[in-house]
């Protein structure tokens, strides 16, 4: 079974929540690895319009053949309200559940999200590197806060993201002539080791391996194609 540590109980108000991110921000090592890799997981989370039921996945690859070594599941109920900012409260508690589940603990761990590219700083990649107590990035879909210049148009291009003056993270082209992903680090990694990581995960898609197939595994999950591992 995989270990976290609790830090912090779940049952907040959104009051105690921003809190909580100002007070665990400080804790956040931006840094780069002690060590090589060899393993990478994807954390994602799938919701239905209108419900509260959360379908979390995490999906464990080998860094080097991008092969599927263990993938868990969960389906529960969210704690917490959508309240942008605010994520990381309704999707880990779910993740930490996902997480129990494995036999194999992941070198690195990318979440669909971001890390320090958060108006605190502390997105779900920061807060949840905390509880795993291992290297965490976020790759988004879209810029939660955050500006940049587009980066040139063919892969491995990216520039900057910076906020308030802090470059909080990078618009990374991970396909040709296709929208950028948004990388940030979490914690225990830095930004260029994230990017790096990010394009050794190339599966000739936008997203990389370890999202793109945990974001498959938690659609199929909602769908009732796959049972919960």
């Amino acid at each position: 079974m995989a270990h976290y540590e609790a830090l912090h109980d779940w049952n907040v108000s959104p009051t105690e929540a921003v809190a909580l991110q100002q007070q665990l921000r400080n804790q956040i090592r931006i840094e780069p690895l002690t060590k090589v890799p060899k393993t990478i997981a994807g954390c994602d989370i799938s919701f239905n319009k209108f419900e509260e039921t959360v379908y979390a996945g995490i999906v464990v690859l080998n860094l080097e053949t991008l092969e599927i070594i263990e993938e868990a599941g969960v389906v529960s109920k969210a704690p917490f309200p959508y309240i942008p900012g605010l994520l990381s409260f309704r999707e880990i508690p779910s993740l930490l559940e996902a997480w129990a589940k494995l036999t194999v603990e992941p070198d690195v761990v990318m979440f669909d999200g971001h890390g320090i590219a958060h108006p605190r700083r502390m997105g779900i990649a920061s807060h949840a590197g905390l509880f795993l107590n291992r290297p965490t990035f976020g790759c988004g879909k879209s810029v939660l806060v955050g500006k940049y210049d587009e980066p040139a148009p063919e892969r491995g291009n990216w520039s900057p993201m910076t906020h308030h003056r802090d470059v909080i993270g990078a618009a990374l082209r991970t396909k040709n002539k296709v929208n950028p992903v948004y990388i940030s680090p979490g914690h225990l990694i830095d930004l260029d080791t994230a990017i790096s990581l990010t394009l050794q995960c190339n599966g000739g898609y936008r997203l990389p391996e370890p999202t793109r197939r945990t974001h498959n595994l938690v659609n199929a999950l909602r769908r009732g194609e796959k049972a919960v591992q």
